[in-house]
């Protein structure tokens, strides 16, 4: 090993790939590389990452960015001699490090990272890949679809992605949409292998010929005992060494009948109801759906079980009906009893229907417990999903700026309903309108099922189809286990007439003892009725926290008795935050909430608190946080402090005080630096008197004027971070000015 004056001096001159095999010298002697991979960034990607501050290790943000420019393309590594060397292959070097990934446009990310010379940078994804994103999609062909379904089925059935964001899709290809949900939800068709190459995968082929290997032996060894049983050939059952040859042949593809439309085949959204058997607390259902699309009219049944003990779990059958329960996402579905082998033909005959036919239902049917589904013989001729091979599914799903039409929503809704590993769903400007409750219908149906993980909702739309009261209601009443919900809404609907009523079993219902512990309502400019808040607080014993955006009061009295609400009903509330409401003449409310003593975090964000206000109010607010020991992070953006009030607020940390203030957030404040400079005086002054102790660790100055005076500006921050951590931004304010200027 080198002397560490010399490693010192060696670091900044490798390329990345020695550089990274340096790492672990450069930390026995302990040196850090962090600097060198950060100065990397600055030379290489010449952008500011956004949110830098929180960054820990730069290593790993470059190499991960690395990775997805050299991917797409967008970076040349001959363009710096650090980033190539003829002994390493950029993907391959620095594939380890991505745990983030995005895909783009017409995924040629996913046709190049499926190639073949590529297939140990796709095995390291598989370990090291945990959010998959999807953003600005455009239609593809066939081809790319396979790539799609190949990288999909090994990055989330068989590797580690847990989360599966699409965002900025404006005109959807529902075609692929619907594959990439499917296969997200664990669901994996046969017929969806890749058709080129006639079987599934490698860990397929290896799971199935081990286990068709040991139901083999097990078949010979209860041969006799099977023939034994028999009375009548018509009514035999078949051994379970023929249906584990049955079901090998349907897995291993050669020898099933060809796809009439692999397209069809590919991005079929039928998908299961499950919601009758999942109602019933049972396990994953197999009775009488059929494995992929074809038909076996023979009799047979399998009992199902979970797969146990490897890492990347694959697609296992078992003599045993017990599902592990530390298992949930590998199921294998009976094969099913089938009565008319007719219907073998029949359903070949049909698979050649054009891709609209694989559509779940038509856009105008009602959204139901069997939405989306299509039984065997119907015009379409497909079969539900819940025949096919279900595999490890992700743990989040994000929808961002994705229209849902009705038929999409009802295909949601369904793979919903028995996604049982499923803990976040994230459904932001999506348009859903009233397709809002056959979403809520699936995730009603998937609550009931006794493995059910589902923790966290948020909502957020343009327009509000119903009033948000309403709909938190029905969304507690549908979804007693919740732990976050958020509801966001810009607008009301504008659509002529008045919105249309709640349905009665959300408005007039109980809503049941929930187990919500943060509830955040942004409100289209709606009143704020402490009324229809009561019943949603009653029914939430465990909020912890609570937020209001947007909400307008109806009466003086409103938040008064909002308070009186809050603190009879939720004993355990440790964060209230008001974001965009008018305060102004609720000053009395203001200071009973700054004094309480459960309450840890308080935001007051653009809610107008001086705008009609008295020094002496400032003075009251300073002296009430100076006596309440329990707060711990105070939140003020927007709310026009200015130098005076900010100076004024380090009194808080006098020598006096009993306050534990740790955070402090003035952004948005119009502070200038020769105010931020004064107020840091102050501070060291207090701390001064204290004896150097101060429990204020944070002041965040996001978006004020610091750009008036760049050298005061630089002086003030370099005192106050010698106090604590500052957090501010780059911000340009006479820019701002402009802007603000030009939209009046």
């Amino acid at each position: 090993a080198l002397p560490g004056h010399l490693l010192r001096g060696l670091l900044p001159l490798l390329t990345i790939f020695h550089l990274e095999r340096a790492e672990d010298a450069a930390r026995r002697a302990g040196l850090s590389t962090q600097p060198i991979w950060r100065k990397l960034w600055d030379d290489v990607m010449k952008t500011r990452p956004p949110n830098s501050e929180s960054i820990t290790c730069w290593r790993k943000k470059f190499l991960e960015t690395f990775f997805s420019n050299v991917l797409h393309g967008v970076l040349d590594v001959s363009s710096d001699w650090r980033l190539h060397d003829r002994h390493f292959s950029p993907l391959l070097h620095s594939s380890p490090h991505v745990s983030q990934l995005t895909l783009c446009n017409m995924l040629q990310g996913a046709v190049e990272l499926t190639a073949e010379h590529n297939h140990k940078v796709l095995e390291n994804l598989a370990a090291s890949l945990r959010v998959l994103k999807f953003q600005h999609l455009l239609s593809c062909d066939q081809p790319i679809r396979r790539s799609l379904v190949l990288l999909l089925h090994r990055l989330i059935h068989h590797g580690s992605v847990s989360q599966v964001s699409m965002c900025s899709w404006p005109v959807p290809d529902t075609v692929l949409l619907v594959l990439i949900l499917t296969m997200s939800a664990g669901f994996w068709r046969s017929g969806n292998a890749p058709a080129c190459q006639g079987s599934p995968c490698g860990l397929c082929r290896e799971e199935d010929k081990a286990q068709s290997q040991q139901s083999a032996q097990e078949g010979v060894e209860r041969g006799c005992t099977a023939e034994q049983e028999g009375s009548s050939a018509e009514n035999q059952k078949r051994s379970p060494k023929e249906a584990d040859v049955c079901m090998t042949s349907v897995l291993s593809g050669p020898r099933s009948p060809p796809l009439q439309n692999p397209a069809c085949e590919e991005t079929s959204s039928e998908v299961p109801c499950g919601h009758s058997s999942i109602q019933g607390g049972s396990s994953p259902p197999s009775s009488s759906e059929q494995l992929s699309c074809h038909r076996i009219p023979q009799k047979t049944r399998r009992w199902q079980n979970s797969a146990v003990g490897r890492k990347r779990r694959c697609l296992r059958r078992s003599r045993g009906h017990y599902a592990d329960p530390e298992d949930l996402y590998d199921f294998v579905f009976t094969v099913a009893r089938e009565d008319n082998s007719e219907l073998l033909e029949k359903n070949r005959t049909t698979e050649g229907e054009n891709s609209e036919n694989c559509t779940s239902s038509s856009p105008g049917s009602p959204c139901n417990g069997h939405a989306g589904y299509k039984k065997r013989g119907g015009p379409a001729g497909t079969l539900s999903l819940k025949a096919a091979h279900r595999f490890r599914s992700v743990s989040t799903l994000e929808l961002f700026s994705i229209p849902l039409n009705g038929e999409t929503c009802r295909t949601l809704s369904n793979l919903l309903s028995s996604w049982v590993s499923l803990e976040n769903l994230v459904l932001s400007y999506n348009g859903l309108n009233a397709n809002i409750s056959c979403i809520l219908s699936g995730l009603r149906a998937l609550s009931r099922h006794p493995e059910c993980r589902f923790r966290v909702l948020r909502v957020s739309d343009m327009f509000s189809h119903m009033p948000c009261m309403e709909l938190v209601r029905c969304a507690l009443s549908a979804l007693p286990q919740l732990h976050t919900l958020s509801v966001s809404f810009d607008l009301k609907n504008q659509l002529e007439g008045p919105r249309p009523e709640a349905s009665p079993s959300c408005s007039e219902a109980e809503i049941p003892e929930s187990c919500l512990e943060v509830l955040e309502i942004r409100f289209p400019r709606e009143p704020l009725h402490t009324a229809l808040l009561l019943p949603v607080l009653k029914a939430s014993k465990s909020l912890q926290q609570l937020s209001l955006d947007s909400a307008t009061l109806p009466c003086p009295q409103e938040l008064g008795l909002l308070l009186e609400v809050l603190k009879e009903c939720t004993p355990n509330l440790k964060k209230l935050s008001f974001h965009d409401v008018n305060l102004a003449e609720h000053q009395k409310e203001v200071l009973l909430l700054l004094q309480d003593p459960g309450l840890q975090e308080i935001t007051f964000s653009f809610c107008r608190l001086f705008e009609s206000s008295t020094a002496e109010f400032l003075s009251e607010i300073i002296n009430t946080v100076k006596r309440n020991s329990s707060l711990k992070s105070l939140k003020l953006p927007g709310n026009r402090l200015g130098n005076y009030r900010l100076v004024a607020l380090a009194d808080i940390f006098s020598e006096d005080s009993s306050s534990c203030l740790c955070q402090l957030d003035v952004s948005s404040n119009c502070i200038k630096p020769d105010g931020l400079l004064e107020f840091t005086k102050k501070l060291e002054g207090h701390i001064q008197q204290r004896g150097g102790q101060l429990p204020f660790t944070q002041l965040r100055l996001f978006q004020n004027w610091l750009d008036q005076d760049a050298e005061t500006a630089q002086e003030a921050l370099r005192r106050l971070r010698a106090v604590c951590s500052v957090v501010n931004d780059a911000w340009d304010s006479s820019q701002a000015f402009a802007d603000y200027i030009s939209v009046m």
